[in-house]
Formats: C-alpha cells, structure tokens, sequence
C-alpha cells in the first residue's frame, strides 16, 4: 500500500471545509476502518485515528447531515485503474444503439 503516502493525513468531501482537495478525490480514495471497508465516509484523519459518517437521515438546522465520529484504525488507499471494467461496457453500448 505505498499508494497511502500519496494521500493527505486529513481528507474531507465537504467542499466548505478547508481539508477538501478536489484533485485527490478524483483519483477514489477508499476507507478500511478496522479492516472493513467503508462507502459512507465523508471526512477522515489518519493521525487522529476517526472517520465522521453521516447518522442516518438526520439533519441540523442548516440542512446538513449530522456526523458520527468513529474512532479506530483509518487506512486510506486508492482504488485500482477501472480500465478493466469499461471494456465490458462498450458491447453493451452497442448493443443498445442497434
């Protein structure tokens, strides 16, 4: 996992937070938190050792999804080159034009 030297210690999908870097998460980071794989992410600190996930439906006065903080074992990674899969798609495109 060298991939995880590329990415920041801190990591946030809220473009108003100023640990929101559009660039890295074009690239698909990933969370395992204690060895599990996580979808829900929207802010994580490797240092610190927390993830925040949205709790459900809920919301603050602002409208925004109220945040759980998790602690425990952050490891951010990058997914692999999707090339693979987009292969399989083009003959399905296809098929539906004709």
């Amino acid at each position: 996992m060298s991939q995880t030297s590329n990415l920041p210690d801190r990591l946030s999908l809220d473009p108003r937070s100023p640990h929101f870097d559009s660039d890295v998460l074009q690239q698909g980071v990933r969370i395992n938190f204690n060895g599990v794989e996580k979808t829900n992410v929207e802010e994580y600190c490797v240092s610190e050792g927390w993830i925040k996930v949205a709790a459900g439906r809920s919301r603050d006065r602002h409208g925004n999804p109220m945040m759980l903080k998790l602690k425990g074992k952050v490891e951010p990674y990058l997914t692999e080159s999707e090339d693979t899969e987009t292969a399989p798609e083009a003959p399905t495109d296809a098929a539906s034009d004709a």
